[in-house]
């Protein structure tokens, strides 16, 4: 509270001043000025100049029933001729009242820039979902063969699964917006080749190399995981809830992109999706790139770096993520033979809510067996829209049997990323990830015509033991890793 110049020393008029040496040039003590005893100037008592040496002020002679002066200290300053004692206060106590948010995704896309680059990457992951549908929309539409739409579609995933980990090389060795840029608009300038060549009606093997063009489209979920990962390095509880957030994300854009580019086909003219499509690649890409601040630095190479694919375990990883794709396209184009396409959103959909439910539990200590956990569930999981279907079911239980399959997803696509992450050097961390999507790719393309294969000779019920088996492939694959590993540790 303020001290008043009288309250900060003893005389006063109102008192009797005891006698003692007098002092010359001093003032008379019950002088109502503000000016200090010892001081000819205007000055206040507590004035942070300096005090002039020639007239030192006199000390008074001791008092019982006065305290101590305190100390000098940073709690007292002068205002209005007074004296003022303030609080201190500790850095940031403008915060201290506020508490964390108890939602783990809330508390991670409070990390400072988060927001703005997740934007850009969901903008430019949507298309994902689009190229294809759109384009055998558009070559089937045009050319009249769904064979050549599916061939060109085969070659451009083919031509990426080559391409993608020699570009996440490159973004991990010159950084993601020196990389990411120029390549995206190589695929841009590929996706409207493929239109004009549709349009005009160019030769078949034109389709061909422009849609092989899009290869260099870089891995943007890859890149953005690798943000987290630099981001919250050394939380494992962080880190967990942002590949739960990248993997529901997955599912949203895959969910979304199909339905969007039939849409956009449909309701305007055939190229529309394709068109669409690269704007939001090319635009999401350049906002996700401008964000500098949280981009993953670059590590100089002061020696060559072997391949991850010499990590040890990082090859049975690869082999289950080749199985778990295989899970997927068995069960995208058997599901279509049966029902439509219109079924797969509801599996989708589960995968989706059980990433989020998945990201707000806890990391899991050992993440190995966590995953052989996630793979028995998804095996035991897939084996209900086989019986479903085996059993002549209506389509609203086979659709809730596809929901239900969906939920054993996004936990073993999170917990394998987990791994592949703990597995790759961080310098390599871009490459050891698109590596894990395009093992990813193959396995969809090979589970795709396997599926095919069984729904067109044996019938979809019998089609629908293929992701079954896919998925007790990839528990196999899994547990002969975990036990191999544990074996090279013991000798």
């Amino acid at each position: 509270m303020p001290i008043s110049p009288a309250a900060a020393r003893p005389e006063s008029a109102s008192r009797p001043v005891p006698s003692r040496p007098v002092v010359p040039a001093a003032r008379p003590l019950a002088s109502p000025g503000p000016a200090p005893l010892a001081s000819p100037g205007p000055a206040p008592l507590a004035s942070p100049g300096p005090a002039p040496a020639a007239a030192p002020r006199p000390v008074p002679a001791a008092r019982p029933d006065r305290a101590a002066a305190p100390p000098a200290a940073p709690l007292f300053a002068v205002a209005g001729g007074q004296l003022v004692a303030a609080p201190r206060s500790a850095p940031g106590s403008s915060r201290a009242g506020r508490r964390p948010s108890s939602n783990p995704y809330l508390r991670l896309l409070a990390t400072p820039g988060a927001r703005a680059f997740t934007a850009g990457n969901l903008i430019a992951r949507l298309p994902m979902g689009m190229f294809s549908v759109s384009a055998v929309i558009m070559i089937a539409g045009s050319r009249g063969s769904y064979a050549l739409a599916g061939a060109v579609t085969a070659t451009g995933l083919a031509a990426t699964a080559v391409v993608a980990p020699f570009t996440a090389r490159l973004v991990d060795r010159f950084g993601q917006a020196r990389v990411a840029v120029p390549a995206t608009a190589l695929a841009v300038l590929g996706s409207l080749a493929l239109v004009l060549c549709v349009h005009y009606d160019a030769p078949a093997w034109t389709l061909f190399a422009a849609y092989a063009a899009t290869a260099t489209t870089p891995n943007t979920g890859g890149m953005s995981r690798a943000r987290w990962a630099h981001l919250h390095r050394g939380d494992p509880a962080a880190l967990h809830t942002a590949n739960s957030f990248e993997q529901a994300a997955d599912e949203l854009c895959f969910m979304l992109g199909p339905v969007l580019a039939a849409t956009l086909c449909g309701a305007l003219f055939p190229e529309a999706g394709t068109l669409v499509g690269a704007v939001l690649l090319m635009s999401g890409v350049l906002v996700f790139a401008a964000q500098r601040a949280t981009e993953p630095p670059v590590t100089p190479r002061t020696t060559t770096v072997a391949s991850p694919l010499r990590t040890p375990g990082l090859p049975a990883l690869l082999a289950v993520f080749l199985a778990t794709g295989a899970v997927f396209g068995a069960l995208e184009v058997v599901s279509i033979a049966h029902a439509g396409g219109a079924i797969l959103a509801l599996q989708a959909a589960g995968s989706c809510a059980a990433g989020l439910v998945y990201g707000s539990l806890r990391p899991a200590r050992n993440v190995r067996l966590r995953l052989l956990l996630c793979l028995a569930a998804m095996t035991a999981l897939m084996s209900l829209p086989l019986l479903a279907a085996a059993g002549s079911a209506s389509l609203p239980v086979l659709a809730a049997c596809l929901l239900v399959a969906g939920a054993a997803t996004a936990p073993t696509m999170v917990t394998g990323m987990t791994l592949i992450q703990r597995s790759t050097r961080p310098e390599q961390l871009n490459e050891g990830m698109t590596l894990a999507v395009t093992a990813l790719l193959g396995g969809i393309a090979a589970g795709a015509a396997t599926g095919g294969w069984l729904a067109e000779h044996a019938g979809t019920a019998t089609g629908y033991a293929a992701p079954m088996a896919a998925a007790a492939l990839a528990l196999v694959i899994a547990g002969a890793g975990t036990a191999g590993r544990r074996v090279s540790r013991a000798g």
